[in-house]
C-alpha cells in the first residue's frame, strides 16, 4: 500500500492515467502553477506522488462543480502549499459534499483505471458490498466521491463485516447530526423569507460538513491516542 512517506514515483505518463487526463492537461495544468513542479530524477526525468494525484482529482472535482480555470487557480492558491495527499482528499471530500449525489457508469478496464490499480473478483466483491462499485448490466456503477476511499480500503487488514459494521456507524451518527443541525437551523431562521433560507443553506453547507470533519478527526485522534495509551479498546475499564 502506498503511503505518504514514500518518494514520488510515477512518471508523468503514469501520473495522467491514474488521474484520467491527458499528459497535455498534466503540462498544462503545471505550467498554470495549479500542479507543484515533480521531483527530478536521474536522466532529468521528473517524478509525481500521490500529493500531485489527489490534487489532479480536486481540480476534477472543482471543475465538476462548474468553476472556471481562473477560479480554481484561485481556490487552489488559498490553501496551503504543503498539505499532504490525505489533507487534499479530505478537502475533496468536502467539495463533493457541496454537489447532488452522483453516480457514473464505467467498464471494467475504466475503473481499474481510476482506481489505479487491477481489481480482482474479491476486490470488486467488497466494492460493492460497500456501495462503491456495484455491477449493472455489463459494467459498473460507480459513486465518484467513494472510489478513492474504497480503494483504500481494500489494503486495510480488516474483515469486511467490520469495514459494513464501521460504515453504518458513521451512517447512523452522521443522519443523527445531520438531522439536529437541521433543527437548529431552521429555528434560527424560522422569521426569514424562503429566498434568504436557500442562499443561507447554501452557504452553511460547506462549512458545516468542514466543521464536522475537523471535529470528528479530533475526536477520533482523542479516543485512539487514550486506546494505544491504556492498552485497551475506549469504552473498556
Amino acid at each position: 500500500m502506498t503511503t505518504e512517506t514514500e518518494e514520488p514515483t510515477l512518471t508523468v505518463d503514469e501520473l495522467a492515467a491514474r488521474a484520467g487526463v491527458t499528459v497535455r492537461t498534466v503540462r498544462f495544468y503545471s505550467a498554470r502553477g495549479l500542479l507543484p513542479p515533480p521531483v527530478i530524477g536521474p536522466r532529468r526525468v521528473g517524478h509525481y506522488g500521490q500529493a500531485h494525484l489527489a490534487r489532479l482529482a480536486l481540480i476534477e472535482e472543482l471543475q465538476g462543480q462548474g468553476m472556471t480555470l481562473a477560479a480554481i487557480e484561485r481556490h487552489l492558491r488559498q490553501l496551503p502549499a504543503d498539505l499532504s495527499a490525505r489533507d487534499l482528499a479530505i478537502h475533496r471530500a468536502v467539495v463533493a459534499s457541496w454537489a447532488p449525489d452522483t453516480v457514473r457508469t464505467m467498464t471494467h478496464e475504466e475503473l481499474e483505471r481510476r482506481a489505479g490499480r487491477p481489481l480482482g473478483e474479491e476486490e470488486l466483491e467488497r466494492l460493492a458490498a460497500m456501495s462503491v462499485a456495484v455491477p449493472h448490466e455489463g459494467a459498473y456503477r460507480v459513486d465518484p466521491g467513494l472510489l478513492r476511499l474504497g480503494v483504500e480500503l481494500l489494503d486495510v487488514p480488516l474483515g469486511l463485516d467490520t469495514v459494513l459494521a464501521a460504515r453504518g456507524v458513521l451512517i447512523e451518527h452522521s443522519r443523527t447530526a445531520a438531522r439536529e443541525l437541521s433543527r437548529l437551523l431552521r429555528d434560527a431562521v424560522a422569521e426569514r423569507d424562503s429566498t434568504e433560507v436557500k442562499s443561507l443553506s447554501a452557504h452553511m453547507q460547506p462549512l458545516v460538513v468542514q466543521a464536522l470533519l475537523t471535529t470528528f478527526q479530533r475526536s477520533l485522534k482523542e479516543e485512539l491516542r487514550g486506546w494505544l495509551t491504556d492498552g485497551e479498546p475506549p469504552g473498556e475499564s
